[in-house]
């Protein structure tokens, strides 16, 4: 198989491994090239929080808005280190979940959401996303734990033609 999509191409790029999906919540790891091991998530709930934090460390991509929080904040924001990439992007190519595998490359950090481009290792195939919904709703139907409602002409999907999307 042709990988022409297989790239990281962003400081930011990770692998998400699906390992599983157990009582409907998707559980697996994803990778970077700062960390050998990888950061497992056993939701898609978690997964969004632990990358989050991951975009925040690096602060790459920048987000458009400052968090909010009920608890007390932090007077100091973490000041920004040089980051060593730890893992070359060969490395983190090789690594596949049993039940799928993505490159994830976030692009903006608008609007209280994400916007990017997500490939589907397995399928070779790569459409862009327009907010952490979209990310969700296209990993959870490539692994067909979604259905697609039909009529909805607002939402990617990876039959789309690359290049159609946002």
């Amino acid at each position: 198989m042709e990988k022409s999509q297989w790239y990281i191409g962003t400081p930011n790029g990770v692998v998400l491994c699906v390992e599983e999906i157990a009582a409907g919540r998707m559980k697996g790891h994803f990778y970077h090239n700062y960390s050998e091991a990888g950061t497992a998530f056993s939701s898609a709930d978690e997964l969004l929080f632990e990358l989050e934090q991951f975009y925040d460390m690096l602060q790459f991509p920048h987000p458009t808005t400052n968090s909010r929080s009920f608890q007390g904040q932090q007077a100091v924001k973490n000041q920004k280190q040089e980051k060593v990439k730890i893992m070359s992007d060969d490395n983190l190519l090789s690594k596949h979940g049993d039940l799928g595998t993505f490159i994830i490359r976030v692009q903006h950090r608008q609007n209280n959401s994400w916007q990017g481009r997500i490939t589907w290792m397995e399928k070779n195939k790569t459409i862009s996303f327009r907010s952490i919904w979209e990310m969700i709703k296209l990993i959870a139907s490539a692994l067909d734990t979604v259905s697609v409602q039909e009529g909805e002409d607002t939402e990617q999907s990876w039959d789309d033609e690359p290049g159609k999307g946002c």
